[in-house]
């Protein structure tokens, strides 16, 4: 049985907000079928208070082990390294204190999304509350633990990234800690699991004909592609949003909403509107993942010209209206 302690410093709290929402099966019978214990939760846990307090010095003692240190949210370093914007209730002690020291006692330790992972949205802005992630700060390495931390079995953090996280990118990734399959090998190289970072949102994207044909959507809400102008970055973000959509239906682009990236350092400071295509001489700037720009122009150009009239007139609809359909010869 591995021993599982949930701490979540500032954030919004989406992530957990999205475990809760695990089906097939649910996050306690996950949790009980791997083998893992659920120590404390602030939303799961009845305990509060001087019996969390206990429970935390148990575990700095050697007393209660500690297999599995799920941090959720940024760590606050500021005011000027103190870390006294955050103090863990009741204690007087920073936030980054106890955590430092728990990460310090466990065999695995597991930033749960962006803000853990890089800083995220915590971090956005003039960051004065001096907001850092567990390992890294933003894209560099380092962050609150150091680039050289690691855990109790001689791992790095591992970062689940993702504004919120998808709820199974959590469940197996703690089955896997549970049944010692998450090595470094598992991992990318900003430590986050290959399970879900293989990908690009873009594999099963329901509006691939659309990027397929270059037919680009040019509003919100309209049918077509959402890459050339609406600032959609799902050809280079790694996540599997839509091969195993949220709950079985939805993901950002299926709602109509251009992906942000944000399993990525700093996707909190994109430097232009999240809803817009930032280009160059008509180019985007932000070119699909392993795509070199001349390759791109070409097959944009050739793609624009062979794009079906259904496909044309549909990208800028706000609903399908002209089906798939055998054409007719005579008619072209």
């Amino acid at each position: 049985m591995l021993n599982l302690l949930w701490l979540q410093s500032a954030g919004c709290g989406g992530c957990s907000m999205s475990l809760f929402n695990a089906e097939s099966p649910d996050l306690l019978t996950t949790l009980e079928a791997a083998g893992i214990r659920l120590l404390w939760h602030p939303s799961l846990s009845e305990a509060t208070g001087a019996e969390l307090v206990q429970l935390l010095e148990a575990i700095l003692i050697g007393e209660q082990p500690l297999d599995i240190l799920c941090i959720e949210g940024a760590l606050l370093r500021g005011p000027h390294g103190s870390g006294r914007f955050h103090l863990l209730g009741g204690t007087g002690i920073p936030m980054i204190d106890w955590v430092s020291r728990l990460a310090e006692r466990a065999q695995y330790c597991v930033a749960v999304g962006s803000c853990a992972a890089f800083g995220g949205i915590s971090a956005a802005g003039a960051n004065h509350t001096e907001a850092t992630g567990l390992q890294y700060e933003g894209e560099l390495a380092g962050g609150l633990l150091g680039s050289d931390y690691l855990s109790q079995t001689g791992q790095r953090v591992v970062n689940i990234a993702g504004c919120p996280t998808h709820p199974n990118w959590v469940t197996e990734t703690l089955q896997q800690l549970a049944l010692g399959e998450l090595n470094e090998d598992q991992l990318d190289r900003l430590g986050r699991p290959r399970l879900y970072a293989d990908h690009l949102v873009h594999h099963g994207c329901s509006r691939n004909e659309f990027y397929e044909y270059k037919a680009s959507a040019e509003l919100p809400g309209q049918q077509g592609c959402l890459m050339e102008n609406l600032g959609c970055l799902g050809t280079q973000a790694d996540a599997d949003c839509n091969v195993r959509p949220w709950h079985g239906e939805g993901s950002c682009t299926r709602g109509g909403y251009a992906c942000i990236n944000c399993t990525a350092p700093e996707f909190e400071e994109p430097r232009h509107s999240f809803t817009e295509t930032p280009k160059i001489a008509g180019i985007p700037v932000g070119l699909p993942t392993d795509m070199p720009k001349a390759w791109f122009v070409a097959l944009a150009s050739l793609s624009k010209a062979a794009t079906p009239e259904r496909l044309r007139r549909n990208a800028t609809a706000e609903s399908i209206i002209y089906p798939p359909g055998k054409q007719n010869d005579k008619k072209r």
